[in-house]
């Protein structure tokens, strides 16, 4: 397997706009390269009888009943408002026209 050479080490640190010294390209070049070798020997590893996941651990969403419940009335949460117009709460604009 071919190594990854420092120009591309710089060019990947361009992409993610990191501005490294020639030292940590080296570093960073022989870190790819151990990553690479560790990808192939997964690589060669048997994988047919593996069944295929998205996480490692199996994983069931735990919803409750949509319900329809009492809630405040709106003058009493309103009350609590530092702002209010009627039924709604003021807010500080943050959109720049």
């Amino acid at each position: 397997m071919a190594e990854i050479s420092p120009e591309e080490v710089q060019h990947v640190a361009d992409l993610a706009r990191l501005a490294l010294p020639p030292e940590e390209l080296a570093r960073v070049g022989r870190e790819l390269n151990r990553i690479l070798v560790y990808f192939q020997e997964l690589q060669e590893l048997n994988t047919d009888d593996v069944a295929i996941t998205s996480h490692a651990v199996a994983m069931e969403n735990v919803y409750r009943e949509d319900s329809s419940r009492p809630s405040l009335p709106v003058e009493e949460v309103i009350a609590n408002a530092p702002d209010s117009a009627e039924v709604f709460f003021r807010v500080p604009r943050i959109v720049d026209k």
